[in-house]
């Protein structure tokens, strides 16, 4: 529904595109321009031709043309149409609710603390700890696991090495801070006293050196860097921790967080036991969200590389070689959120960060990854908030046994 007070703005494509793609659009939409606050893609006879942007204040009609047809034509109009391939399907249907996070805001049990930003009580903390306890306790059923716990800011160079820059310019965020020098505090302080904290505070910054990680996997390779490890054995690295993506206007509930948590497996060796291992761990995963009862499909996925020269290549290349697979997880009778991914880079973090595998050249790598505030999101979307309908080791696991 349109708010009264909104001002819409129609934008047609320069040409159709297949209505197939419209979901990569509307997933870079938000992305444009930070005053577009909704949006509907308009898809007809099978193509998109057009999209309605939703705004507080009239939209400079040209400009936005030109950068929504500019983002459709570089990052989405080269796509490949191809039907998503599914490697794994839930034998349960399960009916989700659709109201859990307003029945969690009701009961304390999360708060909206800032955009993208919830703070969690129980029970879904003891939940937490049970899916993240759960899917390390199966990695290390077959692999000697080396965990580490990494600082959360991440070196600006890690993530440029590991090309996220040209990748994912969308969700980069920067750390910074004043200048150390006396005459920038006293500056500052006087400032702030007079008009308070505004963007002009920036002018006073200077340190670009770290940002916020994305996720954990860059923590790991950059530790590793410049090292040789041992041929003769798979090399697997688990943390988990704070991850930080800007989201836009997507961030919503525990969908579509800023501020999120990752338990991420990384393996490193050669080709073929890293596609093992991930092909292994991944059914084992399959496993184990069956014998919760859980409705949910894997399937082939994709990154929203965004404003790249080689944007479809890229994701061309992904689902073709199949690099990466998604699992998902529904949250309402026909939606589904990501609540894992499992995937495998070849030699490029090998080669970028400097890790070689013995003599047969740079190390292979794969990682896992689960967003564990979105599994607990879809455990209870499914299950509701009566812990007497919970499968009996998550009850046990909150104390509600």
């Amino acid at each position: 529904m349109t708010h009264p007070n909104q001002v819409l703005t129609r934008i047609d494509l320069h040409s159709p595109i297949p209505e197939a793609l419209a979901a990569e659009i509307e997933r870079r939409l938000f992305f444009v321009s930070p005053e577009i606050t909704g949006f509907e893609v308009h898809a007809d006879g099978g193509e998109v031709r057009s999209v309605t942007l939703r705004s507080e204040q009239p939209l400079p009609h040209d400009a936005l043309v030109e950068k929504v047809n500019s983002m459709v034509d570089n990052d989405v109009r080269k796509q490949w149409v191809t039907l998503a391939k599914a490697v794994w399907t839930s034998p349960h249907q399960r009916t989700a609710h659709q109201d859990i996070f307003e029945l969690l805001s009701k009961t304390g049990a999360v708060t909206e603390v800032g955009e993208g930003q919830v703070a969690i009580g129980e029970p879904l903390l003891s939940i937490f700890t049970y899916f993240d306890r759960a899917v390390c306790d199966l990695l290390a059923e077959d692999h000697e696991v080396h965990e580490y716990r990494y600082p959360t800011l991440i070196r600006t160079k890690s993530l440029e090495t590991a090309g996220y820059f040209t990748a994912f310019p969308q969700h980069l965020m920067f750390v910074t801070r004043l200048r150390n020098d006396l005459d920038v505090y006293r500056a500052f302080q006087e400032r702030h006293a007079a008009t308070g904290i505004d963007s002009a505070v920036l002018d006073s910054c200077g340190n670009v050196d770290y940002c916020l990680p994305p996720t954990m996997c860059y923590h790991t390779f950059s530790q590793y860097s410049d090292r040789t490890l041992d041929p003769d054995r798979l090399h697997v690295v688990t943390s988990r921790g704070k991850s930080f993506r800007f989201e836009a206007a997507y961030a919503t509930s525990l969908e579509r967080l800023w501020d999120f948590t990752i338990r991420e497996m990384v393996f490193m060796g050669s080709r073929e036991d890293v596609l093992n291992a991930r092909e292994r761990f991944m059914r084992k995963v399959f496993a184990f969200i069956e014998e919760l009862g859980l409705s949910g499909f894997c399937e082939v996925g994709n990154d929203p590389f965004f404003c790249g020269t080689d944007t479809s290549e890229r994701i061309w290349s992904q689902r073709l070689l199949e690099l990466k697979y998604e699992l998902r997880l529904h949250i309402a009778p026909e939606k589904t959120i990501a609540v894992g991914s499992f995937n495998f880079h070849d030699d490029l973090f090998g080669k970028a960060f400097g890790i070689g595998h013995g003599t047969d050249g740079p190390t292979r790598s794969g990682c896992v990854g689960f967003g564990l505030e979105r599994l607990v999101y879809a455990f209870l979307c499914q299950y509701g908030l009566d812990s007497a309908a919970w499968p009996a080791r998550v009850r046990a696991a909150a104390g509600r046994s």
